[in-house]
């Protein structure tokens, strides 16, 4: 076997992550496969590059020297792909390249950047794991990218990249059966789910770790399947299972999405660009698009009014700040709570971490 490229970005993976497990999810692998390439690099340069134990990988003194000649090579090789992709777009003509994690914000997203630039056709990229798409646009294949970060598992941003976060903490919801007990509740408590079993979508990065967190700490084993949420809607309409969903979802005749009580669990939304310049090309239409889908979501925007969120029906018109609108590196935007109109970090769980109305950041969602 010839040494490549894509061998010597499986190895920094692994060095970077600790983790055959994790690499493997980062690079988009089966862990088997990722196990198989190490060791077909291993015979390849003679010797063990890593050293396996029950916390993880370390490399070998071997691995440090490879490793060492490996990272400027990789570094480089992604520098010249990504000033080459950008001297083609602008060979090309405008192209606005954007990708996203699913929300119902897409389709309106869309149609606001084709009002917007007429002449330029936004292309898009649906991924499940925000940590690919994020990796994406730092290397050149993406302009912009709209993600969910799971509250509780950090996603892992490129440097170099800027983010502005659209809302500082969602809250996530329930769907289940229209018929199930408990969907006659305005909010339902997590151990009225005690006998269901749950279905979740592993792929999404960070979804499963944060529901098992959830139901251990409420004292919940239920049973856990994995599946893709469009599979899991459908058992749940059938009373098969519950799944997590978006507070934007809509309800359908045969399944209720509702608030879990205490909110417990919560994703920040963010847009990610490699520059100020990139995030404004699409933020003011992904904003205006995510709050046209809030209003058209009865349990989302019944759940705004609760909490007083500014412009809902329970909510005073002074009541918002937000982190929406937020602007930095990625490690301005690493911190916890958001941020209010003095600049003081306020707590996830607070009213005020809801968006702006005064041009800051998010839109008031208006009653109705």
């Amino acid at each position: 076997m010839e040494l490549e490229v894509r061998h010597l970005r499986v190895l920094c993976a692994i060095a970077d992550t600790g983790s055959l497990h994790r690499a493997a999810r980062e690079l988009g692998m089966a862990q088997p496969s990722l196990s198989t390439q190490l060791r077909r690099i291993e015979q390849t340069l003679g010797g063990q590059l890593f050293v396996r134990t029950r916390t993880g990988c370390r490399p070998t003194p071997l691995g440090r020297a490879v490793l060492s000649r490996a990272r400027p090579l990789v570094s480089e090789l992604a520098a010249l792909v990504t000033e080459t992709r950008a001297a083609a777009a602008r060979a090309g003509g405008p192209q606005l390249r954007i990708g996203a994690t699913a929300s119902r914000a897409i389709p309106g997203w869309l149609r606001r950047l084709r009002a917007r630039t007429p002449r330029t056709e936004p292309t898009l990229q649906m991924d499940v794991s925000a940590n690919s798409l994020l990796r994406m646009v730092a290397a050149g294949r993406l302009d912009m990218a709209f993600v969910h970060e799971v509250e509780g598992s950090p996603l892992r941003v490129p440097s170099g990249l800027c983010l502005r976060v659209l809302v500082e903490r969602e809250p996530q919801f329930v769907c289940l059966a229209v018929d199930h007990p408990a969907a006659a509740r305005h909010e339902v408590r997590l151990r009225d789910l005690a006998a269901d079993r749950w279905m979740v979508d592993s792929t999404v990065d960070g979804e499963w770790d944060a529901l098992c967190r959830v139901l251990r700490a409420a004292g919940l084993r239920p049973d856990m399947l994995h599946g893709d949420y469009l599979t899991a809607y459908s058992l749940a309409a059938t009373g098969e299972v519950v799944t997590v969903s978006q507070p934007t979802a809509r309800p359908r005749s045969d399944l209720a999405v509702r608030p879990l009580l205490g909110d417990p669990i919560g994703v920040r939304l963010l847009l990610a660009a490699r520059s100020e310049d990139e995030l404004n090309r699409g933020y003011a239409e992904l904003e205006e698009a995510y709050w046209e889908a809030a209003r058209q979501a009865p349990a989302y925007r019944e759940w705004l009014g609760r909490a007083g969120a500014p412009g809902t029906a329970g909510g005073g018109a002074a009541a918002g700040g937000g982190a929406a609108g937020v602007t930095g590196t990625a490690d301005a935007a690493a911190g916890t709570g958001a941020v209010d109109a003095a600049g003081a970090r306020v707590p996830l769980s607070s009213p005020a971490a809801l968006p702006r109305p005064d041009g800051r950041g998010g839109r008031r969602v208006p009653a109705g």
